[in-house]
């Protein structure tokens, strides 16, 4: 044991990071081995000379280690904020090292050989340990590792699982791994492997690799895998993610080669809430405009009725709004709801949205990472202008049987995980549902009849057939229906299933295949009256295939590659009668059918350690298919109900129509400095599907139309530009990015468009010009017992409509503000951990009100009042605000327990504010009244049990 702690201490300033701070044992044994190994002559008084001022803890090592030849250990989480301000000359080490020290709350120690310990909150005191009489084995050596506390450190005790974990943790830290075969070949070699939960096997998405403490490092993949090109020779490998403690790992690397990595989990009271996976990622990374949400710090931020929400929490981020209060569809960056892919495991959600909008479709406590693509989109996306927003579950525990389960004021929800075959196969199920008709039922007594209910399913199943290849199967289920005290009932749901298929070629090549089938579906029921009733149905299908690769071509090059294909088959509208007795006239819109492909191709170049190139071009093209019946419109006549001169038939498999083209993607970054980037970005796209809805929210009645002979699809470009900056060693983010978008054959509506059940859609529509801009502030705390983001946006989309072919110019061709224009934008969320078990959230919401079209006089025709109405959207509807409280009481942290329970406690709309959803004016009796909808006027309690086991 002798020989393997010398060879596993060398002194390299690549073993400074070996975690002291709940290991004194650990630190007892090292000591020990160190003093018996010495030699006399290092046991001299060492003497240095510094001089810093405001220096980072790093500094001071480098000149201590370099000028009194010891090694440090320590914890970085627990230094990398510190400032060192020391001037002294010739003196004795450990007086310098006090003086350092001093007021900090950390304490050092130093053994014979050179180590010196860095720990918080007490001091380590190194003495020579017992020996068994006749084995001469160390034994209890913890005793001789005496702590003295210190009456102001803000520490718990650790425990003894903990000190276990952290000793097992450093003797992996403190071992030499051996990769490949020995060879003579000059040139890199590729390590590759995964990064995962050293407790459930699940991967870790997002991890930073980085190696020697250089610029080169990459990030895991969702699958948690890496792929690293670098020297022969050894290495030591930094590791840091969400939640997990960071860790790092000595190699021998020899030649191409398998190099798996497990992480601790951590509690870290002072890091609960962290949007990125690397403190200086938003710095380093190639991406712009990208956004990762964490499961925990989305559980972080109040949302109505205390359900953890995605989309909640990403509306809070800058340049994302909504344009009302219960609406789950998002505007980002000027652009409209149906502009952005929302994706759950690669299938497409085209409503995200539960029980009047109140709720997202995605389960808290499956969802795992949450990314959100504003800009620099990569060219494996596509088929939307604005965003992308990217949601993947976790894939279960491999190892052992879990479970959590909670209960609300209006939802229940229950999870369930663990293997199929252990260290191969896992399973994960999650169910949430609804009893929300006690509320209803406290509404006015015009809704007391209302009822309201949903579900949503989730299962995945994750399949390690061998090292190479893996299968992951995902469904989701949800169902909605409701009904407002009428005899109509609406109902809408999700249908997704997909099967992927992970396979590793090498250590630079590796493919993604995934083939599936999403479903959306809506119908509305008025079967009360038997002679009237009837049933509007509507619904979207298709069907995809994916296959993506990625090339790790040197350290310099990574290439991604591949194709899609989706086949659409749309029913956009039937209109049947209900039972024998009703008289409803039945009516069919006839069905739409697409064939959208793709192929991509971009290339991440690192140019130099500051500057990163990223190229990609995405090729797509869609097919409009028969059979169908094409309207035909005189020539040079705009496109109007009167103008039809009939139809002309197309068989089915005909390609009635087709567009393509190609979509830029580019984006750069720039080092100006180890806390400071320059990043710009430009990317074009395609869109040929579009969302006809006659509200400004997504509704459960919108209908999705595919392009045709005369519905184009919409085009855009954005142009981005951002500075990025972190300060106090990464711990407070800040950026400011602006942009400039523009749109073609943007689909706004005519007047008094009718939108359901229209044969011939083309001539209630028209295709505007568009454009948008706007800069978005974001300052973002991730340490600290406060921690929080503020984030500010100020941004304008305004739409042109100057083409007489349509039908009618608006506002006689100017630009008119679209209706999600809200220029002022402002969010603040922050959290206080008072300490382990309790912490308090805050959440403050306000944006300018959108835009309305009001009346602006009256006239009078055929005896009755009627309104003048002014320009399109000329006016405003009141501002919005609203903040939102609440607390979170944990049970206790003790490991081994059958259940861990926790509470929420909060009060959504704590000031109570009737903030309008919609103001809309109604002719009654001869006279024009002007109301106002609010959705929730007052401030709303409410309280959440949840249980782990």
């Amino acid at each position: 044991m002798t020989d393997f702690l010398m060879q596993t201490l060398p002194g390299k300033r690549a073993a400074r990071r070996l975690t002291i701070r709940l290991a004194p044992r650990l630190a007892a044994v090292l000591a020990f081995m160190a003093v018996l190994a010495a030699p006399q002559s290092l046991r001299a008084q060492r003497r240095v000379t510094i001089a810093l001022d405001s220096a980072r803890f790093d500094t001071l090592v480098q000149i201590v280690e370099h000028q009194a030849a010891v090694h440090f250990f320590y914890d970085t989480t627990q230094t990398d904020s510190l400032k060192i301000t020391l001037h002294v000359k010739d003196e004795l080490l450990e007086k310098a090292l006090t003086l350092a020290l001093d007021r900090t709350g950390l304490f050092f120690a130093v053994d014979a050989n050179g180590n010196v310990f860095i720990s918080k909150g007490y001091a380590l005191e190194l003495g020579t340990p017992a020996f068994q009489p006749d084995t001469g084995a160390i034994a209890k050596t913890e005793q001789h590792v005496n702590r003295r506390p210190v009456q102001d450190a803000a520490r718990e005790t650790p425990s003894t699982e903990e000190q276990d974990a952290t000793l097992r943790e450093a003797v992996i830290q403190a071992k030499l791994f051996i990769v490949g075969e020995k060879s003579d070949n000059p040139g890199n070699v590729t390590l590759a492997g995964y990064v995962r939960d050293a407790k459930s096997e699940e991967p870790i998405i997002g991890a930073s690799i980085v190696v020697d403490n250089s610029h080169n490092g990459v990030a895991t993949d969702q699958y948690g895998y890496y792929s690293l090109s670098l020297p022969r020779g050894r290495h030591v490998l930094y590791i840091q993610s969400i939640g997990m403690r960071d860790t790092r790992r000595q190699v021998q690397v020899n030649g191409e080669g398998r190099f798996n990595i497990e992480m601790q989990g951590q509690v870290l009271a002072l890091r609960n809430v962290v949007i990125s996976s690397e403190k200086a990622s938003n710095i380093r990374s190639l991406t712009m405009g990208m956004q990762r949400l964490d499961i925990k710090a989305i559980k972080q931020v109040p949302v109505v009725f205390g359900e953890a929400d995605v989309l909640r929490v990403v509306l809070t981020l800058p340049g994302v709004k909504s344009v009302g209060e219960s609406s789950t569809g998002m505007n980002v960056r000027g652009g409209a709801a149906d502009q952005n892919l929302i994706l759950l495991n690669d299938a497409t959600i085209y409503n995200p949205s539960h029980f009047f909008g109140l709720f997202s479709a995605f389960s808290p406590e499956i969802v795992k990472d949450v990314e959100l693509y504003k800009s620099s989109i990569p060219a494996q996306y596509g088929g939307r202008l604005s965003s992308v927003l990217d949601v993947s579950t976790r894939e279960g525990n491999k190892k052992q049987y879990e479970g959590s389960a909670g209960i609300g004021l209006l939802t229940s929800r229950l999870n369930l995980e663990g293997p199929i075959v252990k260290d191969k196969s896992s399973f994960i199920i999650g169910a949430r549902t609804t009893y929300a008709n006690w509320l209803l039922n406290l509404l006015p007594d015009q809704y007391k009849n209302s009822r309201a209910s949903f579900y949503d399913i989730n299962l995945g199943i994750t399949q390690e057939i061998n090292k190479r290849n893996t299968l992951f199967i995902t469904g989701y289920l949800s169902q909605d229906r409701f009904n407002l005290n009428s005899d109509t009932t609406y109902s809408y749901g999700n249908r997704n299933a997909s099967l992927k298929w992970k396979h590793i070629f090498n250590n630079k090549l590796n493919m993604e295949a995934v083939t599936g089938y999403d479903r959306y579906q809506y119908r509305i029921d008025a079967i009360n009256n038997p002679v009237t009733a009837s049933r509007l149905g509507f619904d979207i299908n298709q069907f995809y295939l994916k296959d993506h690769f990625k090339y790790y071509l040197n350290s310099k090059h990574t290439l991604e590659f591949g194709f899609q294909s989706i086949h659409y088959k749309l029913h956009p509208g039937t209109y049947t009668p209900v039972g024998d007795k009703s008289l409803t006239i039945p009516d069919t819109l006839q069905t739409e059918r697409a064939l959208e492909s793709a192929l991509f191709l971009s290339d991440e170049y690192k140019v130099t350690g500051d500057l990163s190139i990223e190229a990609g071009i995405r090729y797509s093209m869609f097919n409009f298919l028969g059979p169908s019946n094409v309207n035909d419109y005189a020539p040079g006549e705009p496109l109007t109900a009167g103008n039809l001169t009939g139809t002309t038939p197309y068989p089915g498999g005909k390609f009635i129509k087709t567009y393509s083209g190609p979509e830029y993607r580019l984006s750069a970054r720039y080092s100006l400095g180890e806390n400071t980037s320059l990043k710009a970005s430009f990317n074009t796209g395609r869109q040929y599907i579009h969302m006809l809805s006659n509200t400004t929210a997504m509704a459960p009645t919108d209908i999705w139309k595919l392009s045709d002979t005369h519905i184009l699809p919409t085009t855009g470009a954005q142009y981005s530009l951002g500075l990025y900056r972190n300060f106090a060693s990464n711990t407070i983010e800040t950026s400011v990015e602006v942009y400039y978008r523009n749109m073609d054959n943007y689909l706004d509506y005519k007047d008094g468009a009718v939108l359901v059940m229209n044969h011939h859609i083309e001539t209630d529509v028209m295709s505007t010009h568009g454009r948008a801009y706007g800069v978005e502030f974001l300052v973002r705390k991730q340490t600290g017992k406060l921690n929080g983001w503020f984030s500010y946006t100020y941004s304008r989309t305004q739409l042109q409509m100057n083409d007489p072919l349509a039908g009618e110019i608006v506002n006689g061709g100017n630009w008119y503000p679209a209706s999600y224009d809200e220029p002022h934008d402002v969010n603040l969320v922050g959290n206080y951990k008072v300490n382990h078990r309790f912490s308090v959230s805050l959440n403050t919401v306000y944006n300018t009100g959108r835009p309305i079209t009001l009346p602006i006089g009256v006239f009078y025709y055929a005896g009755s009042e009627r309104a003048l109405y002014s320009d399109r959207n000329a006016y405003r509807i009141p501002d919005y605000f609203r903040m939102d409280l609440a607390m979170n009481i944990e049970g206790n942290h003790k490991i081994h327990q059958k259940t861990h329970n926790s509470w929420t406690i909060g009060v959504y709309n704590l000031t109570g504010r009737q903030n309008p959803y919609s103001v809309y004016f109604v002719s009654q009796n001869g006279v024009v009244n002007g109301y106002k909808l609010s959705i929730f006027g007052s401030a709303i309690p409410y309280i959440n049990f949840n249980i782990r086991f």
